[in-house]
């Protein structure tokens, strides 16, 4: 058997300024209550997957070694040229790898006119 609950008017609350009975019931939705967002707000944006970009042509990267073959010169020589700033290259690890771009662009720019 469960106990009959006493109720005071909402008229004793407000006069005596403590809050009221807490409303029993379903919550009330938080769209009702929420305030408008600004449409410049990441949460105002449109759901759904966002926008992927152009594929970007893809980079080969050579090790020190393969360099060093295509160019019939030491590993040593190509250690050299990155160091120096002449072929650019790009460090992982202890290790580096130079875009096949760069070596052409080097190789291109190397040959000398002689006559």
């Amino acid at each position: 058997m469960t106990m009959p609950q006493r109720t005071a008017p909402a008229a004793v609350y407000a006069r005596q300024g403590i809050p009221g009975p807490r409303p029993v019931g379903r919550p009330v939705a938080a769209a009702t209550m929420a305030r408008p967002i600004a449409p410049a707000h990441p949460a105002a944006m449109p759901v759904g997957r966002p926008a992927v970009p152009a594929p970007r042509a893809a980079v080969t990267f050579l090790t020190v070694a393969e360099v060093a073959s295509m160019m019939r010169v030491s590993k040593m020589t190509v250690y050299r040229l990155v160091h120096a700033g002449e072929l650019s290259a790009v460090r992982v690890g202890r290790s580096f790898r130079v875009p096949e771009r760069a070596v052409q662009d080097y190789l291109r720019d190397a040959y000398t006119d002689i006559a």
